[in-house]
């Protein structure tokens, strides 16, 4: 009995010995006395030095301290800014999403709709991949089309923002980007005698993306297609929008759909 005491005992001390060095171990944080003010002030110099993941840490800080406040609010958004610029685009969304439900009435809510579609915006959308004939993923198609209707909730909501005359030229180029795409996988089709498949991307193209350059790209690749199935009445039908939308289209007067048009007559 005496033998299971003691070791009773000793397994308390050990425990304790255990917890204890535990708790040595843990962090000091050392933002513990400082003011909310500080804490924003030290980010800022985080964020000024391109320190974004110190600055994330520290805005989360503030968020918590700083519960219910105006400067809650702007350390969340700067915070979703810092964690944009890390490449954490999810991470980002999250918490631009969680803002903007947060906060419908805060004055930066048309800022944070606009990073809302920077984080999801890739300037190399189509440029490359149309060069190199790489195909686009479907994963930056979908990012591209969420950054557009950020840039359209953004444009719709606050046409005076002083965030929406940038927004507006992301979606051009995304819209052309996107459209560019199915034109040249349309050609690529054509190239190759699936005509079925051709038509159905060069009408993709016309119906998601109206009004854009490629799409008397689209238009010529449909009659040729047409024609190329003996489908007169409705290679016809084509020849006449194009004609009526683009009446000085080269391909009228028997350009070739085969040789692509350059990326960089897009903008």
């Amino acid at each position: 009995m005496q033998r299971f005491r003691l070791s009773v005992v000793l397994a308390s001390l050990l425990l304790s010995a255990v917890g204890l060095s535990g708790c040595s171990s843990t962090p000091k944080d050392v933002t513990a006395g400082w003011s909310t003010e500080r804490i924003y002030a030290e980010a800022r110099d985080e964020v000024n030095a391109g320190a974004w993941d110190k600055a994330i840490g520290l805005f989360d800080k503030l968020e918590g301290r700083a519960a219910g406040t105006v400067l809650a609010q702007q350390a969340q958004i700067e915070k979703a800014y810092a964690q944009y610029r890390t490449g954490d685009k999810v991470q980002a969304q999250a918490t631009l999403d969680r803002f903007i439900r947060l906060h419908p009435s805060s004055p930066a809510l048309d800022y944070a709709i606009y990073l809302k579609g920077l984080v999801n915006f890739n300037d190399n959308l189509g440029l490359f991949s149309f060069i190199t004939q790489q195909d686009l993923s479907e994963r930056d198609q979908k990012a591209a089309k969420e950054s557009f209707e950020s840039f359209r909730d953004l444009s719709t909501r606050f046409p005076e923002s002083k965030y929406t005359p940038d927004a507006l030229q992301r979606m051009t180029y995304i819209v052309n980007s996107l459209a560019t795409y199915e034109v040249h996988v349309a050609r690529y089709y054509a190239k190759k005698g699936a005509h079925v498949a051709a038509i159905n991307r060069a009408q993709q193209a016309i119906t998601d993306y109206q009004g854009v350059p490629a799409v008397e790209d689209a238009l010529a690749i449909l009659i040729a297609s047409y024609d190329a199935m003996g489908m007169g009445s409705l290679r016809d039908d084509a020849r006449r929008v194009l004609e009526k939308n683009y009446p000085q289209s080269a391909y009228l007067q028997g350009k070739s759909i085969q040789k692509p048009s350059s990326w960089w007559k897009l903008w």
